[in-house]
């Protein structure tokens, strides 16, 4: 007895000590669809959706924008020429379309690709932080490149200010009509809804209550040092993807003064994207950015701090901000790559090993520091899942899908 009780305490203890680094686990290898890979952002976030969008037109399938400006604007003219609503020109988009021109096939994928995109675009009437004229224009480069009219939504809602709409209540959010902290407003309509039934078709019913366990804290530092990077990003892992099944992914980007240090989870939770995901087979990643002080030298806007916390669409951190080689581009593609299975984070990262199986007893998976056990029960390491019973007798499979992090499934 007096054994048993040491051994039951020994993974308890292990757990409670090690809380902060399964809190920030490895993000994990998952069976995703690579022809179902999309990504949207609003505001900053919006006009990284779209940089990414094109540098990585190969990759990302379909792109959604909230309230931002078009591919490159703050590469040539100053931010606030391409935001409070500034009318975009068609000498300015010429100067724009001729980086995408000189660049395809080298500094960014072919543009060829962007053709083939699904595209969907938002806008409030009463957004005065970007505000529709950014929004046209972004509509113009996409019509420029090919990108079909029936594979392009536009909407443009009244009534509606700098926000991530959707219909529903939730905790802390700000009136619709506002443009305020933290940025997400029930104004009737369903914003995540929208933007994933553009890029993927029809969806299954969501479900209004996902559960608290497949939202996953992963480490960013892997990925990039760049200063305005949070060393933690996020992402909501269905349980079916979680156990191998063959899942989409979308990124999802939040905005100036939405990041996880800014307003907590409300972007994560409170956006409605876990809530189609969970029904719909798709994982969705949450990259996080943080607050840079320093001031530093920009494409064509002078010397700026990024007190915001932003994604960078002015050049902040180096003039390829926008392409392939930008700091934050390159980061977040290699976050998708991870989840991918096709890459493994910074030069000198050790890696993501294949998918490995274990099957044997819950007691055998605590003692082999495959999972902890806490007041009788067994949850996996890294993903938290829970196993049932700590016994010799539960018996259960976890498949290994990145480095301490193990997931209920088997191996193809």
């Amino acid at each position: 007895m007096k054994s048993s009780a040491i051994r039951f305490l020994t993974p308890v203890i292990a757990w409670a000590l090690a809380g902060a680094a399964h809190a920030a686990a490895p993000l994990p290898v998952l069976n995703i669809d690579k022809t179902q890979i999309t990504v949207s952002g609003l505001s900053s976030g919006g006009f990284m959706a779209n940089q990414l969008g094109y540098a990585h037109s190969s990759t990302f399938k379909g792109v959604g924008v909230f309230a931002a400006g078009p591919y490159m604007c703050a590469g040539h003219s100053n931010y606030t020429a391409c935001m409070y609503n500034a009318t975009i020109s068609s000498s300015a988009l010429g100067t724009m379309q001729a980086d995408l021109n000189n660049w395809s096939g080298t500094a960014i994928d072919p543009k060829s690709n962007v053709a083939a995109q699904k595209v969907y675009l938002f806008v409030g009437s009463s957004d005065t932080t970007v505000g529709p004229n950014p929004m046209n224009a972004v509509r113009t480069q996409y019509l420029d490149n090919g990108v079909a009219t029936a594979n392009l939504s536009y909407v443009q809602r009244s009534g509606t200010a700098h926000v991530l709409p959707t219909d529903f209540d939730a905790s802390g959010n700000t009136s619709c009509g506002t443009s305020a902290s933290p940025y997400i407003a029930n104004c009737g309509y369903d914003g995540a809804k929208a933007v994933l039934t553009q890029l993927y078709g029809t969806l299954n019913a969501r479900n209004d209550s996902p559960a608290a366990a497949n939202y996953v804290e992963f480490d960013q530092t892997a990925f990039s040092t760049n200063p305005g990077l949070a060393s933690s990003g996020w992402a909501y892992i269905p349980a079916n993807c979680a156990a191998g099944q063959s899942c989409k992914l979308h990124v999802a980007l939040h905005g100036c003064q939405q990041n996880y240090a800014t307003i907590g989870d409300k972007f994560v939770r409170n956006t409605g994207f876990s809530r189609w995901a969970d029904t719909n087979s798709i994982v969705v990643l949450f990259p996080q950015t943080r607050v840079d002080n320093t001031a530093r030298s920009t494409a064509a806007s002078g010397l700026l701090p990024n007190p915001n916390g932003c994604w960078d669409w002015v050049g902040w951190y180096g003039s390829n901000f926008a392409q392939k080689a930008g700091t934050q581009v390159a980061a977040i593609k290699a976050m998708v790559d991870r989840v991918t299975g096709g890459g493994t984070g910074n030069p000198g990262d050790p890696g993501t090993p294949a998918p490995v199986c274990f099957t044997s007893s819950n007691y055998t998976h605590t003692v082999s520091g495959r999972a902890y056990a806490l007041y009788g029960l067994t949850y996996a390491n890294g993903s938290n899942q829970a196993m049932g019973l700590w016994n010799i007798y539960a018996t259960t499979t976890l498949k290994q899908t990145a480095p301490n992090y193990y997931v209920i499934g088997t191996c193809p």
